[in-house]
């Protein structure tokens, strides 16, 4: 008499529907994210309702709440999905594998970090003026930024230990006030409409600008 061999994980019912209702649930969880990154671009961040919300991702009121237990909370996981579009340029800066020169590499994680944010750009606009109002938003927002503004103070002191930007410079003020610098403007610009400059040569003077405060070089062909 043969003996059927236990179902994996794979093979077993209920572990399959643990597995399908999971996605659901995370299908589910983006579409309210989405949905509410729509509204509150329309609306704004006071004016929005989670009602607004839960019709825009066709769910009733109360399903909402299965995912998000309020209005500020979609908004926080809003906030993080954008900030997670923005810092993709950063993988590019932080990549040890590339052989590409660090001229190269930061001129591509600028444009990656500026079309992010060109593409964002109702979204940021929302998030900056309640993080201007709102404490909780504007404390999410420093500790979305934080670990990247750390990363980039790290690419920083690892560039002046191979002589490549200004011994001189202390990594975590350069990359502070470059930081701000570039998200500032990046407001000015791409929100706020000034300068009315070509997309191009924004983002060439931009990187000029890094460069010269770096005082970047790139290593010796061999």
């Amino acid at each position: 008499m043969s003996v059927r061999p236990a179902a994996t994980a794979s093979e077993n019912p209920r572990s399959r529907k643990g597995i399908e209702t999971s996605r659901k649930g995370a299908e589910t969880r983006a579409r309210v994210v989405e949905a509410a990154k729509d509204v509150f671009e329309e609306l704004g961040f006071h004016d929005a309702r989670v009602a607004d919300i839960a019709h825009r991702a066709g769910l009733s009121h109360g399903s909402f709440y299965h995912y998000f237990d309020s209005k500020e909370d979609v908004f926080h996981a809003v906030a993080a999905a954008t900030d997670n579009a923005l810092a993709a340029g950063m993988e590019i800066v932080r990549d040890r594998a590339s052989t590409a020169p660090p001229s190269e590499r930061l001129t591509a994680a600028i444009r990656v970090h500026f079309e992010a944010y060109r593409n964002q750009a109702r979204i940021m606009s929302v998030i900056e003026q309640v993080s201007r109002h709102d404490p909780h938003i504007r404390e999410l927002w420093q500790q979305l930024y934080q670990p990247h503004n750390d990363e980039f103070a790290e690419s920083i002191a690892l560039l002046q230990k191979h002589g490549l930007a200004d011994r001189a410079l202390d990594p975590k003020i350069a990359a502070t006030a470059l930081g701000a610098m570039t998200w500032r403007f990046a407001e000015q610009w791409l929100v706020q409409g000034h300068p009315e400059i070509d997309f191009e040569a924004g983002l060439e003077q931009l990187t000029r600008l890094f460069r010269n405060a770096l005082q970047l070089s790139d290593p010796e062909k061999r």
